[in-house]
């Protein structure tokens, strides 16, 4: 048997719990805006299962989610931003990742050199 484990935020978000501003859906990954916004355009994109703690699980794991998950980023990009974007991925606590449940962060409009995302 799996063990049992509290559901992410993020699962929370996808299941209607917690409100989020949606950006897009599809049947696997949701898109919303990010709630501490670390540029004038700041979306997470995020598969809606939290079987993955991180890009690296998540490639090795089930590569097409990925690319679907990369897809949206870039159709996020294009509706909010004229298609140019940063995508930044996370990948553990020192890196600043602060919720393990893969996610991007979507990240344009006048960003400076050197900024980040958390998350």
């Amino acid at each position: 048997m799996s063990e049992t484990r509290e559901p992410t935020v993020f699962e929370r978000i996808s299941a209607g719990e917690i409100p989020a501003e949606m950006v897009a859906e599809t049947e696997r990954v949701i898109a919303f805006h990010d709630i501490a916004p670390k540029a004038p355009i700041h979306v997470v994109v995020t598969p809606r299962s939290g079987d993955h703690r991180d890009v690296v699980e998540l490639a090795a794991a089930d590569p097409a989610l990925l690319a679907e998950l990369v897809d949206v980023a870039h159709r996020v990009a294009g509706e909010l931003a004229d298609g140019q974007f940063r995508l930044v991925f996370n990948t553990g606590a020192d890196a600043g990742q602060t919720v393990f449940h893969v996610h991007a962060h979507v990240l344009a409009g006048g960003l400076e050199e050197g900024s980040l995302a958390a998350g």
